[in-house]
């Protein structure tokens, strides 16, 4: 296809040629000089050999591939792309399960599309563009998306004002197609109403759809503390799971009117429920060592390399705060979503936190984000929840 060519140095090429869907600006060794941010560019190695396709950036990462093919980037392009992974989704049994009718259907480079999320929401598709580039093809995903889903789908919404750089020309949360029959969804028979307007990302953390059901195995009769709770799906899912009691606890009071929505919504549970707003850190410090399970599942505390170092102390520190006042036989979930602390060095850190604590500890299950998340073999960034479930005696 005609687009401007990016020429990279001789032997950088190897990435691109393993599949690896960024290009960094060192590895460039001719480009046009006017080329706008988002525009669609041809790489090639040094030789002339075609290596991809791929949106155009003026920063560290030049350029976010595509495709590996030379093809035309059109309507018929997107209509595969989604379709590759909404088959991926039927067959994890997600499209058609009445139990569960939320899950993420493009998970940018773990479905070879850098920069884009979709989530789908009972009826709702919505998607979140990360760069210009891709921002640009938003009403061809959209068809895409109609497409595929046909009847099933009621609405596309476009939430990328938030995750677009600051200064993108005047992107505003809208609606592409449609719009919601529903706001209500369902997770393993959980009722939760999804904010995609307001709410963070995509307005829940699908991510956590397993390990909320794998923290409802160890709840019934037990009493649980969820902390950086957002809207309540570890709460939830234990109470669904006959916990005595549950206490959730966030430092927004927004996100603990969406618990307290949410437990609403399941009236038929029938434990003791009670919110908190508070710094949880604090919090923590001041309980007694009554809780049977601890959820720690706090934002990302690094979100570049810069931050690693004072990220890895952040989550020693809540750990070790968890670990001295859990009860003797409690369960502890704690995760981290920084991509940039992998999951050795998370577990180093909780090992770590571990020592200081003094307690015997055991790991039960070392957790991962859910198949609807799926990691690209050739692009390791895609690994980014890590979690571990502790047995602390």
């Amino acid at each position: 296809m005609n687009y401007p060519k990016i020429i990279l140095k001789r032997g950088k090429e190897v990435s691109p040629l393993r599949k690896h869907h960024w290009v960094f600006s060192g590895a460039i060794h001719q480009m046009d000089s006017d080329l706008a941010n988002g525009q669609l560019v041809e790489v090639q190695a040094a030789s002339g050999q075609f290596l991809g396709i791929g949106h155009f950036s003026n920063g560290s990462i030049m350029v976010r591939i595509i495709s590996f093919e030379d093809r035309a980037i059109d309507q018929d392009f997107w209509n595969e792309k989604i379709q590759t992974a909404f088959q991926l989704r039927k067959a994890l049994g997600l499209t058609s399960n009445p139990d569960t009718n939320v899950f993420r259907l493009v998970h940018g480079e773990g479905d070879l599309l850098p920069g884009l999320i979709v989530d789908y929401y009972n009826g709702t598709a919505v998607i979140q563009a990360h760069h210009v580039g891709m921002h640009a093809h938003v009403v061809q995903i959209a068809n895409a998306l109609k497409n595929c889903f046909g009847a099933q789908l009621s609405g596309v919404f476009d939430k990328s004002a938030e995750t677009l750089p600051k200064n993108s020309d005047s992107v505003s949360n809208e609606w592409i197609i449609g719009s919601a029959l529903t706001d209500l969804v369902q997770e393993h028979g959980c009722t939760y109403r999804i904010d995609w307007k307001k709410g963070q990302k995509t307005g829940f953390f699908i991510d956590q759809r397993e390990n909320r059901k794998l923290l409802g195995n160890y709840s019934k009769d037990k009493k649980v503390l969820n902390t950086f709770c957002y809207s309540g799906g570890f709460s939830v899912q234990a109470l669904r799971d006959e916990a005595r009691e549950v206490h959730s606890v966030d430092i927004s009071s927004k996100a603990i009117e969406l618990t307290e929505e949410n437990i609403a919504l399941n009236s038929d549970i029938i434990g003791k429920h009670e919110s908190k707003v508070a710094d949880v850190v604090k919090f923590i410090r001041e309980i007694g060592d009554d809780y049977d399970v601890i959820v720690l599942d706090p934002p990302a505390f690094a979100k570049n390399q810069k931050a690693r170092h004072n990220a890895v102390q952040a989550y020693k520190r809540l750990n070790l705060e968890a670990l001295k006042k859990i009860k003797s036989g409690g369960i502890l979930f704690t995760f981290s979503c920084s991509q940039v602390v992998d999951k050795v060095l998370f577990a180093h850190t909780i090992t770590a936190a571990g020592l200081e604590s003094g307690r015997k500890i055991k790991v039960l299950h070392q957790l991962s984000q859910p198949a609807d998340h799926p990691i690209n073999l050739f692009h390791p960034e895609t690994e980014y929840l890590k979690g571990l479930v502790l047995y602390v005696e």
